[in-house]
């Protein structure tokens, strides 16, 4: 269920004063869609609407909307469409834009190493919305909460093919002593399929973003479905388990 899985974070949580804000970060769990851009360099972007649709249909709790190279116009309305498909059922992060998100009534911004800073992100959006840094090391992540970041994505967690990372992947290990040591929210990227959901769960993070295992399938809903249940058994043995401990 949305929201639960704050309780099993094994560090303390650090909650915005905002009421809106808190809400907000309570949700950020489960199922991460990434709809938009392409899956793969050469293939041909579908339409990030119907796939939120399919994403959301099969259980997702967050979508995150990346359109890299289309015009400001076009991802606002793609973000307003998607905001009032998922209304009531799961969070919208747009991503790199944190002006378009405040206008097009998302849940938040994701900025990575080469868009704005957080903190000037967050001026953008104010102290409602959430805002998500990429991260690399646990380093990255204690300075983007510094910085006023909410939650973090981190990754690669496995090597992937849908986005050209010059960095290893950073592996399960690590992955469950970020989410260790960290007192917010992280959200796992890179190269997580239906095999590995479960496992990215129980090493501590609060959601797994997906893009190639979701899209690549033939039936996107069924395959979202199966992705947001494995994760959430993931999870639940994880808590389980009790803090620091893998299960």
């Amino acid at each position: 269920m949305p929201g639960r899985q704050a309780a099993c974070y094994p560090g303390p949580m650090v909650l915005p004063a905002s009421p809106v804000h808190r809400a907000r970060l309570a949700r950020l769990g489960g199922l991460y869609a990434i709809v938009g851009d392409a899956v793969a360099p050469g293939a041909t972007a579908a339409d990030p609407v119907h796939q939120a649709a399919a994403a959301l249909d099969g259980g997702a709790r967050v979508i995150q909307l990346r359109l890299k190279s289309a015009p400001s116009g076009q991802v606002l309305e793609a973000a307003r469409r998607i905001v009032a498909l998922a209304a009531g059922r799961a969070l919208v992060i747009v991503d790199d834009r944190p002006d378009l998100a405040a206008l097009a009534g998302a849940d938040g911004v994701h900025v990575g190493e080469e868009d704005l800073p957080v903190a000037e992100a967050r001026a953008v959006v104010g102290p409602d919305l959430l805002v998500g840094r990429s991260t690399r090391t646990l380093a990255d992540g204690q300075a983007a909460l510094a910085a006023g970041a909410d939650h973090v994505g981190f990754g690669p967690i496995f090597a992937t093919a849908t986005k050209a990372i010059a960095a290893a992947p950073r592996g399960l290990a690590l992955l469950r002593e970020v989410a260790g040591a960290l007192p917010a929210p992280v959200v796992a990227i890179g190269g997580i399929g239906l095999e590995t959901i479960g496992e990215v769960a129980r090493a501590g993070a609060a959601a797994a973003a997906v893009i190639g295992a979701l899209f690549d399938a033939s039936d996107p809903r069924a395959r979202a479905a199966a992705l947001a249940a494995a994760f959430d058994l993931g999870r639940a043995a994880g808590c389980a388990a009790g803090p620091g401990r893998a299960p």
